[in-house]
């Protein structure tokens, strides 16, 4: 059947939109197959074999799992056309991974090359069609696809996690983008803050997205240095990607979570991320805007935290080469010194509004906590903090303060993951308008934290009914600390101990998301 004629309806994979018999390789000689294209799948038969009816195909090839594809001329006056997917595909035992499988079907239908040629291209460029994701219709704006041909700039720390960020880059990521069709600019940082200079006063109109091959803690300073521009509202509609190439990575595992894979680590994890920029599937993500008691004032994507998970952090930074089993070593020695802080918590239900409604996200407000450099235009009108007072102020009558005043932690986390192996809100999702509050009270035995932390890794923690954690949905907090001990961390970055408060900003930014 010629190229563009339809068929009749096939089972299980809907009409059939191409239909042809090819060679079941580049070869000349490859023994015929018999190809059937419809909207989800490329369907493979041998030639001759039963087509009709009940019998299905010899292999389906989904869309849904497809890259790339590409048409090229072959010898002998003969075209080829092939398919990158990344199915699937799990081991007996263990989680399913992503892996890579290429086929190419040989067009010879006589010596005119030219005409080979360009069934092969009508062929690849159908499939290319079909393979681009459905963007979801139920949720106005806040979906997209990244174009094609696509240009990334991909901001990439060397020396996070355990040093391999550039290898697994040059390794895993790089032939995964070539197959998708999408070209890169690599900026290798090499000093703290780089990339957020680099973002915050560069010209991004060359790219049409940022990929951070780092841990969190580089997508952090992007975020910042993106708000710190004069057109951020532009700027952050440049759909942003995270590739795990840290010791945490709990943006990535979060993503993975809500694409609804089942959790990997490692290599596995970060197929999984290249493969969701390779579909270029963007929605739109919340941020949680932080101000300090000294002045300092932040957008985080992750998590504030103050006591144990913060002290983790920090304290097993030592152990960066580990990977992210420096997490392990260290829960382990912070348990062992088990701190209590003193501090007063208070908080904006999600339930509560009483006339507190955010401000239109386009409402103008001068923001001056964020520290300009010399030479840079301040930003005129940064998402106002609408729910929030001054720190020097009380709460609003509306508001909850926690009567305790001795914690074991605090923890405000909007994603679901803490870390790679760390379910800590498995209800949240990109963009929930919800700040996840978690607060465990002193008086908890190390016995039953360590506990809960090994339920964490499954996200069934809650479900022990510790009646030392409690968890609310909010969306605003504020922490004042008694005095400035322990430490606090945004987004797995340390912050002196101060008073500090936050309130979520829905879908300020976009990020790739592949559901």
């Amino acid at each position: 059947m010629a190229a563009g004629r339809r068929a009749p309806p096939e089972p299980g994979g809907g009409p059939v939109l191409l239909q042809g018999i090819f060679g079941a390789g580049p070869a000349p000689g490859a023994a015929a197959c018999s190809l059937s294209l419809t909207a989800r799948e490329l369907q493979v038969r041998r030639a001759g074999g039963c087509s009709g009816g009940s019998a299905g195909p010899d292999a389906a090839l989904r869309l849904a799992d497809c890259v790339g594809s590409a048409a090229f001329p072959a010898a002998a006056a003969a075209a080829c056309f092939s398919l990158v997917c990344y199915p699937l595909r799990g081991p007996r035992w263990g989680p399913p991974s992503r892996q890579r499988l290429e086929r190419t079907f040989r067009v010879s239908r006589g010596p005119d090359a030219e005409g080979n040629l360009r069934i092969a291209q009508a062929w690849s460029r159908r499939i290319r069609e079909l393979a681009v994701p459905a963007v979801p219709a139920q949720d106005g704006d806040s979906y997209g696809v990244l174009p094609r041909p696509c240009h990334a700039l991909v901001l990439l720390n060397p020396q996070s996690g355990s040093g391999r960020a550039l290898d697994d880059f040059q390794a895993v990521v790089q032939p995964m983008l070539v197959e998708a069709d999408i070209t890169t600019t690599v900026f290798v940082t090499e000093r703290p803050h780089h990339a957020h200079e680099k973002v915050r006063d560069e010209d991004l109109s060359q790219w049409d997205t940022l990929v951070v091959m780092s841990g969190d803690g580089l997508l952090f300073e992007v975020v910042n240095g993106l708000m710190e521009r004069p057109d951020w509202k532009e700027a952050m509609k440049k759909p942003l990607c995270i590739l795990p190439g840290g010791s945490g990575n709990a943006l990535a595992a979060s993503i993975n979570y809500y694409a609804g894979y089942e959790h990997v680590a490692k290599k596995k994890l970060l197929t999984n991320c290249t493969f969701i920029l390779c579909k270029g599937l963007y929605t739109q993500m919340d941020l949680v805007s932080l101000s300090t008691a000294s002045g300092k004032h932040f957008f985080s994507f992750l998590g504030f935290g103050w006591g144990f998970i913060s002290d983790v952090d920090i304290d097993s930074e030592k152990y960066r080469w580990l990977g992210s089993a420096r997490f392990t070593l260290g829960t382990l020695q912070c348990l062992a010194k088990l701190r209590v802080y003193q501090g007063r918590l208070s908080y904006l239900p999600m339930a509560t509004e009483q006339g507190s409604s955010p401000a239109p996200r386009d409402a103008p407000v001068t923001n001056g906590h964020i520290p300009q450099p010399a030479g840079t235009d301040a930003p005129a009108s940064l998402p106002p903090d609408s729910l929030l007072v001054p720190l020097g102020q009380p709460v609003p009558a509306h508001w909850t303060v926690v009567p305790e005043e001795e914690f074991v932690l605090v923890y405000a986390i909007y994603q679901s993951h803490l870390g790679t192996n760390l379910l800590m809100a498995p209800a949240a999702r990109l963009h929930d308008g919800c700040i996840h509050l978690f607060y465990m009270k002193a008086g908890i035995s190390r016995v039953t934290l360590l506990k809960l932390f090994l339920a964490m890794s499954r996200g069934t923690h809650l479900d022990l009914n510790c009646p030392h954690l409690c968890y609310v949905p909010v969306r605003a907090f504020r922490l004042e600390p008694r005095v400035a001990a322990g430490i606090m961390t945004v987004d797995g970055e340390a912050l002196a101990c101060e008073p500090v408060q936050g309130q979520v900003h829905a879908r300020l930014c976009r990020v790739l998301s592949g559901s």
